[in-house]
This record gives C-alpha cells, structure tokens and sequence, in this order.
C-alpha cells in the first residue's frame, strides 16, 4: 500500500483496487450497498484517503465476518458521531458477537473432527482385518 500517506490524493478505481487488494467489481458492489460514495470527475469515480480508510474497514469487517448490514451500521454511526462515542459500544457488541459465534463453531469443528478420526480408525481397523490395503495419503480414492 504506496498512497496511505497523503490525504489528498484522489484514486482512482484501478488505482484503489490495487492499493488496498480488492477487485473494482468489489468496490463498485459495496458502492451499490452504499458503504462508499465516490465522487465524480466526469464519468470517472474517484475516491478520496477517506473511501479509501472506509474500503480498508469494510475489507477488514469482511475478514472477520461481520455482515455489511453490520458494516454499514458501524461506518454511519462514525459519520454521524466523529467522537466515536456511539461507534466503540457497537463495534465491543459485534465483536462479541463474532467471538461466541465463532467459540460455537469451533466446539462443533471439534466434536465433527472427534466423530471423523473415529470413522477414519474404525475404517482402518476393518481394512486391516480384510487385508485391504491402505492407499497412499496423496492419493484421492
């Protein structure tokens, strides 16, 4: 990321989509969702420092799994309160959130891991029992 230094410098799509890792397809859909609003020189979108740290948020929201309605809720209420007063509550909330979802999914990865190596035994223990050979691990069936 080369232009994150200087706040007035204007971007444009292409230039945006390779400073931050995302495709234009990706921006121009979150712009549909109303997460950025470009502005326009001629038919040109151009997005300024600040699209660019909104894009970098919404990137990051993604990453972590927030929905972009949730996204989109943290980004208004920045815009609507600079203090982040209302924003910190909201962001402390969904990532709380986030956390017990993902503690859920993990305990049920887990037990699905714990009932898969207990097939994968008992299938070789029959194997074993048959003389069936064990394929080599690389091999698919």
């Amino acid at each position: 990321m080369t232009g994150h230094t200087d706040p007035n410098r204007l971007f444009t799509i292409t230039e945006l989509s390779e400073e931050v890792g995302a495709t234009p397809r990706a921006i121009r859909f979150y712009e549909a969702k109303g997460l950025l609003a470009p502005k326009r020189a001629g038919q040109n979108r151009v997005y300024t420092y600040r699209d660019r740290a909104r894009l970098l948020i919404i990137l990051r929201g993604k990453r972590l799994g927030f929905s972009l309605a949730l996204i989109k809720q943290y980004l208004d209420l920045y815009d609507a309160d600079p203090t982040r007063k209302g924003q910190l509550p909201h962001l402390l909330r969904g990532s709380r959130q986030r956390i017990a979802e993902l503690e859920a999914q993990r305990l049920d990865l887990e037990v699905t891991l714990d009932e898969l190596r207990e097939i994968e035994q008992m299938t070789l223990d029959a194997m074993r029992r048959l003389g069936v050979p064990e394929p080599d691990a690389g091999a698919g069936s």
